[in-house]
């Protein structure tokens, strides 16, 4: 699996919690977001949100791990967009459930907020959860198939609800799309068609 971690502003001193926590196990893990680094131009959770649905849009990642200082204004953010579903994710049996029940593409992690003693560890535990179940199967057995026609139904209701992503760029304001399109290694992780409609709006 390729995972994007895309931290926002205030929470960029979590950045390297999470990459620890996803560390050995498999996945090819993007760092895309603020890092410890200062130099770096400030993403907000408007930033982040426009970041994942461009990433899982154009299929250049299967998953992002994200999130703010309470989870909620990264989760708003993302949400906002076609074919992104985001889980606000704060322990192990949160990510367990919206694994199988959901089949999410990506999360929000409460980042700031209740983030105290062995924080750490919890992340740990939340990604030995997420990805330790069969996304979308369902829970619990008997509830099996009613869930998996949501989750599909679910998808298919993002899709009439929403114009087609690539479309969106142009009426969205510039200065967040340029931002994010100029984002010290964001473009260089997207298909060439991306980066080609991206490309424009550093230009501009």
């Amino acid at each position: 699996m390729r995972i994007a971690v895309i931290n926002e502003v205030s929470a960029r001193q979590k950045n390297s919690d999470i990459i620890k926590a996803l560390e050995g196990r498999g996945h090819e893990v993007l760092n895309l977001g603020m890092t410890g680094n200062s130099e770096l131009p400030e993403l907000t959770y408007i930033h982040t949100g426009l970041m994942t649905a461009i990433l899982l849009n154009s299929g250049s990642v299967d998953f992002v791990v994200g999130g703010c200082g309470t989870g909620q204004g990264y989760l708003n953010a993302a949400m906002q967009f076609p074919g992104v579903f985001c889980g606000l994710i704060s322990s192990s049996l949160d990510a367990w459930l919206f694994t199988q029940i959901n089949g999410g593409n990506c999360i929000s992690l409460p980042l700031n907020q209740g983030y105290g003693w062995a924080a750490d560890v919890n992340l740990r535990f939340v990604f030995d959860r997420i990805f330790s179940v069969e996304s979308g199967c369902g829970y619990p057995e008997n509830r099996r198939e009613s869930q998996q026609k949501s989750r599909q139904t679910l998808s298919r209701i993002s899709q009439i609800a929403h114009r087609p992503f690539f479309e969106i760029l142009d009426d969205m304001p510039q200065e967040i799309v340029k931002a994010v399109a100029g984002f010290p290694g964001f473009i260089s992780v997207l298909d060439k068609k991306t980066q080609t409609l991206l490309q424009k709006y550093i230009e501009d």
